[in-house]
This record gives C-alpha cells, sequence and structure tokens, in this order.
C-alpha cells in the first residue's frame, strides 16, 4: 500500500504553483510549457477514420541552463548518465521507481520522491504487445537508453521485437515511415510498459499508417504475436472521437489469453476503442508533489486530471460486467486511472528525429494505459480475457473490503469541462474505480 497522505490543496505546495521559495531550495514555480504534438489533433474529417496519440509534452522552462537546443522539446543527453534515478536534477517528474512507490507495487516510503528512491518495479512474464503507427528506427538504442539511466534490465533482440503490419497474415508488412508525433507515442508507450513489467517480452508493432483500418491489421498481428508468447496484455495509446460504426471493428480486441488496454483520451467525452466493451479503458489522474522546502519532491495525494476523457459511450451498449455501477443505457469509462497529468509527468528518452533528443516530460492517458498494461502482466494472473480482466474489475469494485484493499478511491477533482464530471468516492467518469494498489486483484 503508498503512504497515507492527506490532499488538501491549501495546505501543500504543488508543483507548478506560484507560490516562492528561497532561492537555495528546489522550486518549479516557473515550469514551463505544456505542447500537444501533431500527432494527437483531431480534424473533422478524421473521425471514425484515423486516429490520434493521446499525450502532451511537457518543456520545462528552465531547460537552457542544460544545453538543450531551442527549437527541441527535449532536455540532451544528461552529462552523468552513470547515476541511476532521474537524468536531471531540481526537477520531481515521476520515474518508475516513484509510480512503483505511489502505487505499493514495491514497498513504499514516506515521500516517495523521484529524486531519490530508486527501487524499481521487478518480474513480469510472457508479453505485452504495444499497437502504433509508423516506425521508429532507434526504439531498441533508445528503450535500452532509458533503461540504463533508472536502473532496468536491457532489452536484448529476444526479448525486444519491431513488426511491421501488413501483407500476408498481417504480420508482414514494410517499413511504413516516420512520424515524429507518431515516434514519441512508442517510445513512451515501450519505456512505461518495460518500466512496469522489465521481464515481459515487448513486441512493438507499427501499423502502415493511423488509418483505423491500418491499425486494425496490426492490432490482429499483435494478437496472433502475443498469443504465440503464451498470452499477456495489449496497449494501445491512440483513438478518436465516437462514430457510428466504432462497434463493427470491435471484434478485434477479442483474443483468447489476451488482455486490451487502451487510452481513455485527454479531452471532455468519449472515444474509440477505449470505449470498447472488449476494452480496459484507462483513465488518467494528477499525481501531487510538494513544490519546495525539504521536502521538495515528496508525494503529496492524487486527484482526478482534469484533462482526462470519460463518460457515457454514445454507441457502445452496457456490458453485464458493469451492473454494479449506476443504471446507464450504453459503457461507461473509464475502467480504471493511473498517472496522466503532464504538469506531473513522467521521463520518457526519444532520439527523435523533429522534436529533439533526448529526455522528455510526457503526460497524457497514453502514459496511463501502458504503465497499467505493465502492471496487470507484472501481477501474473494472466486473465484468460478483457471480460474477464474486467469482471475482476468490478466484481472486487463491488465488494467493500476488497475494494479498499486493491484500488485507491480517487474521489477530489474534477474532469470533462462542460459535463460537470467531479471526482466522488468509488466510480466515477473521470478515474473510474481509481488508480493502482499493489498488484492484488490486477
Amino acid at each position: 500500500m503508498r503512504p497515507a497522505t492527506v490532499f488538501t490543496a491549501v495546505a501543500v505546495l504543488i508543483l507548478g504553483s506560484a507560490i516562492s521559495t528561497p532561492a537555495q531550495e528546489p522550486s518549479l514555480a516557473h515550469k514551463g510549457r505544456v505542447v500537444t504534438p501533431e500527432s494527437a489533433i483531431e480534424r473533422p474529417e478524421d473521425v471514425g477514420v484515423r486516429a490520434h496519440t493521446p499525450y502532451r509534452i511537457l518543456v520545462p522552462a528552465d531547460r537552457a541552463k542544460w544545453g538543450a537546443e531551442p527549437s527541441s522539446y527535449a532536455l540532451p543527453d544528461n552529462a552523468n548518465p552513470a547515476a541511476v534515478g532521474p537524468p536531471f536534477s531540481g526537477y520531481a517528474y515521476e520515474t518508475p521507481a516513484s509510480i512503483a512507490c505511489i502505487y505499493g507495487l514495491v514497498t513504499p516510503v514516506t515521500g516517495c520522491n523521484p529524486n531519490t528512491f530508486k527501487t524499481n518495479p521487478s518480474g513480469g512474464s510472457k508479453a505485452i504487445g504495444i499497437v502504433d503507427a509508423y516506425d521508429y528506427p532507434t526504439a531498441m538504442a533508445d528503450l535500452n537508453k532509458f533503461s540504463a539511466q533508472f536502473g532496468l534490465p536491457a532489452v536484448t533482440s529476444t526479448t525486444f521485437k519491431v513488426i511491421f503490419a501488413g501483407g500476408t497474415g498481417g504480420c508482414a508488412g514494410s517499413d511504413p515511415g516516420n512520424d515524429a508525433g507518431w515516434e514519441g507515442e512508442q517510445a513512451l508507450d515501450i519505456d512505461w510498459a518495460h518500466a512496469m513489467a522489465p521481464k515481459a517480452k515487448i513486441f512493438l508493432v507499427e501499423a502502415a499508417s493511423n488509418l483505423f483500418a491500418d491499425l486494425m491489421v496490426a492490432e490482429d498481428c499483435a494478437s496472433k504475436t502475443v498469443a504465440a508468447a503464451g498470452g499477456g496484455e495489449i496497449t494501445n495509446s491512440w483513438g478518436g472521437s465516437e462514430f457510428s460504426s466504432e462497434t463493427s471493428m470491435d471484434s478485434h480486441f477479442v483474443k483468447s489469453g489476451i488482455v486490451f488496454f487502451a487510452s481513455s483520451g485527454d479531452s471532455a467525452g468519449t472515444i474509440w476503442p477505449s470505449v470498447s466493451t472488449n476494452v480496459v479503458a484507462v483513465g488518467g489522474t494528477s499525481t501531487t508533489r510538494v513544490n519546495g522546502g525539504s521536502k521538495f519532491g515528496n508525494f503529496a495525494g492524487e486527484a482526478a486530471w482534469e484533462d482526462g476523457g470519460g463518460g457515457l459511450s454514445l454507441y457502445e451498449p452496457r456490458p453485464s460486467y458493469q451492473s454494479v455501477l449506476p443504471a446507464a443505457s450504453h459503457r461507461l469509462v473509464p475502467d480504471v486511472s493511473s498517472d496522466a497529468n503532464p504538469n506531473t509527468g513522467v521521463w520518457v528518452y526519444d532520439n527523435n528525429p523533429t522534436n529533439g533528443c533526448c529526455w522528455y516530460v510526457f503526460g497524457g492517458t497514453s502514459v496511463s494505459s501502458p504503465t497499467w498494461a505493465g502492471i496487470v502482466n507484472r501481477a501474473g494472473h494472466f486473465a484468460a480475457s478483457s471480460a474477464a480482466e474486467l469482471t475482476t474489475i468490478y466484481t472486487t469494485y463491488g465488494t467493500a473490503t476488497t475494494y479498499a484493499a486493491d484500488y485507491n478511491d480517487v474521489s477530489y477533482g474534477l474532469c470533462g469541462f462542460y459535463d460537470g464530471f467531479i471526482a466522488t468516492t468509488k466510480w466515477d467518469p473521470c478515474t473510474g474505480v481509481g488508480s493502482p494498489k499493489s498488484y492484488i486483484g490486477k
């Protein structure tokens, strides 16, 4: 279980607050700006045709002191890469160890401070499939840079494979070419799936484009590949506004021995495929940390992320596993959630040809989906299907003692501008049943 905390907004100096601190103490009062990549922007003609990446980039305001290129969104390679932990000092963004500490995946300590806490998750088995669009030519090298920085095991050609989707059988495509925004998505996905389940095999399956038709080919390829490796999970950090024919593609998220995850989106409302009844929909929260003083970087609490997607599906029917929730005409999302706010984001390594090399702070529900896929993989229960995993989630939710033991009930904050969604006790359209608390019930 994570350290007991009380979230009191007026009593805690949260990351990015305007309250000043003495010059000798760390502070993120001028933390920077949040950038939305082109790959995340949906245009009217894209609905039902193309998918987009629900992630954002936090560009630190003081990055020039580290020698960052003005035109880049990234911080350069750290001058001291041998140090295990965050690549740069003076920040409090999330690391594999700090996320594991907050969510009770390792033995926690008070504060779960990313600058000092170094105990990473361990274990994992079978496979995690990651479906994205376009090619990421430096994927393995970048993942091993990330792994070395945080003390995670390196991947090899045996434990990490890139597959071009397409052609005969769905797994015999050709190089689809690079897209800078989708490369950032892929870097985020492989880093954080590996961080949460470092011994699981990772298959990065690259669709020929971000057309839903091509992504479904990649989904089928990933299903076949993960099943052949003994089963596991598939994570999909992409999606788009709902459309009337979406249910006709839900069958691509059904495969024996595989649990499918998808991001719930970074704006008000619902997106497909997270609303599919065959997918675990993963929403977003904000982890909050002390900004200043001797406890700089210590965990202060968890709240709903105001930009996290959620609500009532327009087209997907109400599934039987949600019978424990309030009456609704259609599927409710998200099911679960975890850290997604870019202002309290996670470190990612990407030698990006357009946006720059090398270290990024990413947020969005694109963080949540691979994080949850890795956590469920490491839990080792390996449900027979998404439906089985979702049944476990809502059976746990319906039993007070197990729910309190298995989930952090995120009951502070709001989301869904103009929808009036507020995080409340138990399930809500901002955070679902809550964030993970240990591996129990996952």
